[in-house]
């Protein structure tokens, strides 16, 4: 289908500069296509930063784009091309007919749309004193009163992405969601560590972590991020920690990857014209914490592995896109297979500690939320106590040298061989070595348990020869 792409570019001037600012009683519209057009884009840039940085300046817009078979309607910052804040970051407000934004006679900003301007989203400061709306050179889009205080801003809702001079403090987080997925991830700020997370459902765990050396017994209370810096401060507004960038231009902002959930900092080149990243929190894909699809594993050359994990009617499961253990628990119809030379880059806090492995798998299989479990033993023995970690999706799944203290497990349901010994189940522990040839890590279980029962007909055969 052919992709439509509209932009609608509004200037207001005075004295030849772009105005920065808009006052109350102001009301601009936006048509909306009646029928829907895929790839629709219609936009109105509103304002304009002054050029006083190098690179592109911040501008404001309101915005029309196709999404899901409807219409979205936003209000939304650009640095260049990229969005950097927007107020549908969260929650669209998908409307018909037109996208309208108001600066209202009592101070509120409104986005309204429909028949009928049903109101989509606001800024809630009616009744506060608010006379206009600015677009400050930081990229913080304000609203003030006569006095020129400020009564709301878009700094105190961030998105996915934190200016140069934004805070951001344990009340605050950045949020960016995968494409086609119901999965989030998150940029947070800890009492004790900053950290990145992955959202499924209630279910929280985290895949980067940086913990200052110098808390002192303090507790983390922001983060800034400066030209060369992110820079970390206790509640004595002391600094206790930083990551710098690795290029000596500034930097422009902060991006939490909506795609790979990677933490990013940017600058502008100049010999390229574009934003380029300067450091990034994770530098190998597998370390992503969905480098690959349900049941994949990433290897060492960074290719995805697929696990072919259970019989279907005469075949197998030949993708690893499926849940195949929804709606599956207890240990009458599940059973754990272990994966050897494998870990998961996702972490939580232990579900159960001094607990052996056996016992970690039993947990996994009487929860019907679990997928995969984790046990690490205290000693270089799987089956001494340890650690039991345990997960609702079986993602982030990563290829390591062999290390006896772990074991990583996936729950698939139980299994018969039918052709010969419909009593014959699979063995509770089936281990699989992953990297035996690097890159080709397709793990048959049938074949394992196929092994498993003509070795066990075997030693049938062996003994009734001798009672012969």
């Amino acid at each position: 289908m052919k992709i439509y792409e509209l932009i609608f570019l509004i200037y207001w001037l005075a004295h030849g500069y772009c105005t920065s600012d808009i006052h109350i009683g102001y009301q601009v519209s936006l048509a909306i296509p009646t029928s829907y057009c895929k790839g629709f884009i219609g936009r109105a840039f509103l304002m304009e930063t002054d050029h006083n940085q190098i690179g592109p300046n911040f501008r404001g817009a309101i915005s029309v784009e196709a999404n899901n078979d409807k219409y979205t309607c936003s209000l939304d910052v650009f640095l260049g091309d990229v969005k950097v804040w927007s107020s549908g970051h969260l929650s669209q407000f998908y409307t018909i007919e037109k996208c309208t934004l108001e600066l209202t006679q009592y101070g509120d900003l409104l986005l309204k749309g429909g028949l009928d301007d049903r109101v989509g989203w606001k800024a809630g400061t009616s009744g506060q004193g608010v006379k206009r709306l600015n677009l400050l050179g930081t990229g913080n889009l304000v609203l003030v009163d006569a006095m020129n205080l400020i009564k709301w801003q878009s700094f105190n809702f961030p998105t996915n992405i934190m200016l140069w001079g934004q805070r951001l403090s344990s009340r605050t987080r950045l949020t960016s969601f995968p494409r086609n997925s119901s999965l989030s991830y998150s940029f947070e700020i800890q009492y004790d560590k900053i950290a990145l997370y992955l959202y499924s459902g209630k279910l929280k765990y985290s895949y980067w972590e940086y913990t200052p050396l110098d808390l002192e017994g303090l507790n983390i209370t922001y983060v800034e991020l400066t030209s060369n810096a992110l820079e970390i401060f206790n509640n004595e507004n002391h600094r206790i920690g930083r990551i710098t960038s690795d290029k000596p231009e500034p930097l422009r902002f902060l991006a939490l990857g909506n795609s790979t959930g990677n933490l990013g900092f940017y600058y502008y080149s100049s010999d390229k014209g574009k934003f380029e990243a300067s450091y990034q929190a994770l530098n190998t894909s597998c370390d992503l914490p969905l480098a690959c699809k349900t049941y994949g594993i990433c290897t060492f050359s960074e290719k995805c592995s697929c696990i072919r994990l259970i019989k279907r009617g005469d075949g197998l499961l030949s993708g690893c896109t499926e849940n195949v253990t929804e709606g599956i628990c207890g240990r009458n119809d599940s059973q754990m297979l272990e994966l050897q030379g494998v870990t998961s880059v996702l972490r939580s806090n232990p579900y159960k500690v001094n607990v052996t492995k056996e016992i970690c798998a039993n947990l996994c299989l009487d929860n019907c939320t679990c997928v995969a479990a984790l046990h690490f033993s205290y000693e270089d023995d799987p089956a001494k106590p340890g650690e039991c970690y345990m997960y609702g999706l079986a993602r982030g799944v990563k290829q390591i040298e062999r290390d006896g203290r772990l074991s990583y497990m996936v729950k698939v349901p139980k299994g018969t061989d039918q052709a010969h010994d419909k009593h014959s189940h699979w063995k509770k522990w089936i281990p699989i070595v992953v990297g035996v040839v690097d890159g080709v890590v397709l793990l048959l279980v049938l074949g394992g348990v196929g092994y498993y029962v003509i070795q066990k007909r075997r030693k049938s055969c062996v003994v009734t020869g001798h009672n012969n």
